[in-house]
């Protein structure tokens, strides 16, 4: 299964964590249950229990660290506030800034036009520019970002 699409039940399962306050097995398990019965895009899932690992890896990864992340995303919000994002776009970059800071098995600029692909996707039509333009600051001080997420 491609990256993009375990990318995408990380959003979804984030969002569904902070909208109905579950947990991060609940949350991964019903979305890719979801996507079994559904299997709209026919995309094949293929090993269950390796997508799930992978999927709450990320999830738990990003919402361990959601403050310390969201300290840093205040940083580069100009002009906004992380409580004031649409639920979407807050998942999509809190995802990409754990990403960017504590996975060194994603280039930056990977985890950057994944993120801005995830806006388009899943926001308004002015998410992927706005996701673009944040992660875009962060990439060119990754060295800074890294230490502020990790330090915090």
């Amino acid at each position: 299964m491609k990256r993009r699409v375990l990318r995408e039940i990380a959003v979804q399962s984030l969002y569904q964590m902070e909208m109905n306050q579950v947990d991060s097995a609940e949350a991964v398990s019903m979305l890719l249950s979801e996507a079994a019965e559904e299997n709209e895009t026919e995309r094949v899932i293929g090993d269950e229990a390796k997508v799930k690992e992978i999927v709450l890896q990320l999830v738990n990864g990003s919402w361990a660290a959601k403050e310390e992340i969201d300290a840093v995303l205040t940083q580069y919000l100009k002009g906004w506030q992380v409580s004031r994002l649409s639920r979407v776009d807050r998942q999509i970059l809190r995802l990409a800034a754990y990403e960017l800071a504590y996975r060194e098995d994603v280039p930056g600029k990977v985890a950057v036009n994944e993120a801005i692909e995830l806006a388009k996707h899943f926001g308004t039509d002015e998410s992927g520019k706005f996701v673009n333009g944040v992660l875009g600051r962060m990439l060119q001080e990754l060295d800074e970002v890294k230490a502020k997420i990790k330090k915090t």
